[in-house]
């Protein structure tokens, strides 16, 4: 089994590892010392070295975003947390910042010093109440412990809770105030971002993961993962397992060594499909099982990594309800500035709605694969990519499935004991 190395959970453990007292009792604070005392350059170059790739889901090199922003321009730049968790299945960030806010925090004032910004941003969901309280009360601590307030200044923006604002740009236009609907590029964020000035936006998770890079160095995080997918993440296991929750282990870990370290699937009862980044991935099967959970593995093996969420599903699932619960959510998500996304999210709900009851037919498979060949990469931002990734991929693996509703006038499955379908046309 791949050998486990927490480095982000390392304390979650610990029943105030919220606290400032419990992040200074184990080092913190002490990397943004570091890191303060290092030219700006030298810390986008560290964090280059490191090969810290983004958690938000594209995966992009979180150095190489920083060293986009433009120097001796005479303008402010900001910095841009994302905390808009907001995708079905997807439940990192929270845990993150309800166990240990001030590992962002600290990331944020290292993030800051060196894109040259003085402002930072954490644009976090407004219906996670309690998170928002632990975050406001780590960055009042840290205000009052100095560590904030010293030429580096963060706000926590409440968010009204739109799926779309986890969109980098869409994200940016709420936090000035504006409808969340996404921009059109160029100009990008690091361009003219924030305020048109700009901008660096990463994850939680990315921001998180900078302190113990300055704290132990670039190498120490290259031996951790894959070639390519460097470093620990957090793994969030849900669905139909003995024990869900957050696994943080190297990239390159595969799915059955993590259901090894959750008790497995639930008892009595087999994998049938799940998702390898949230539901905006096409789904795996059990064929999928040794996967390498790294960008470039999950890529190869025709899906996306995207936020690591991975939610599971036994044979009791019926494919085709669970497509269309999501689907249901990205229409209901579209914030409707694009076309494609507006009604043809629609329109793949009202097939769906029909396959699921009985009342479609073979020919509205072949409308509902056409309506997402035509909304692929014809929206202004991958929301509309998202909500056809399920539908495709579970055609491709469970067409049987899709027929078997036509045939039988409505969905053959007995919940309890059916597994008529387990592998099915896989």
């Amino acid at each position: 089994m791949t050998k486990l190395a927490p480095v982000l959970s390392a304390h979650w453990d610990e029943k105030d590892s919220f606290t400032i007292e419990a992040y200074t009792r184990h080092g913190g604070y002490k990397a943004s010392q570091k890191a303060l005392a290092m030219d700006p350059d030298a810390v986008i170059q560290l964090v280059k070295n490191s090969g810290l790739r983004g958690r938000g889901g594209a995966g992009f090199p979180t150095g190489m975003k920083w060293g986009f922003i433009p120097q001796g321009d005479n303008k402010d730049h900001y910095l841009v947390v994302n905390a808009d968790e907001s995708e079905p299945g997807t439940c990192k960030d929270t845990p993150l910042l309800m166990a240990n806010p001030h590992v962002l925090i600290e990331g944020c004032i290292i993030a800051c010093h060196a894109i040259r910004a003085k402002h930072a941003f954490i644009y976090i969901r407004g219906e996670v109440t309690h998170v928002v309280r632990r975050v406001n009360q780590a960055i009042e601590d840290a205000y009052r412990a100095g560590h904030l307030g010293n030429g580096i200044d963060l706000v926590l923006h409440v968010g009204a809770g739109a799926y779309i604002c986890g969109e980098e740009t869409a994200l940016l236009d709420s936090l000035e105030g504006f409808r969340g609907q996404p921009r059109l590029r160029p100009p990008f964020p690091a361009i003219a971002g924030l305020y048109a000035r700009p901008t660096v936006v990463n994850n939680v998770e990315s921001i998180s993961a900078v302190p113990a890079i300055v704290a132990n160095g670039a190498e120490w995080y290259q031996s951790m993962g894959t070639e390519k997918s460097k470093g620990t993440t957090l793994y969030s296991l849900s669905g139909h397992v003995n024990n869900p929750g957050q696994f943080e282990a190297p990239l390159g870990i595969t799915l059955r060594e993590i259901l090894e370290l959750s008790g497995g699937i639930r008892n009595g009862h087999t994998l049938k499909f799940w998702t390898p980044g949230g539901s905006s991935t096409p789904i795996f099967t059990q064929e999928h099982l040794d996967t390498p959970l790294d960008y470039e593995g999950v890529a190869a093996a025709g899906s996306m990594l995207g936020t690591k969420a991975l939610q599971i599903f036994d044979e009791t699932t019926c494919v085709v309800r669970a497509v269309l619960r999501w689907t249901e959510f990205y229409k209901h998500e579209s914030c409707g500035k694009c076309t494609p996304c507006r009604e043809g999210t629609w329109w793949l709900v009202q097939i769906l709605r029909d396959l699921e009851a009985g009342k479609g037919t073979e020919a509205d498979l072949a409308k509902l694969l056409d309506l997402c060949d035509n909304i692929m990469g014809r929206s202004f931002c991958a929301l509309g990519d998202g909500a056809t990734s399920p539908i495709t991929s579970s055609i491709k693996y469970f067409r049987d499935e899709y027929i078997a509703h036509i045939t039988h006038g409505g969905c053959p499955f007995d919940p309890v004991a059916s597994t008529l379908f387990v592998g099915a046309g896989a």
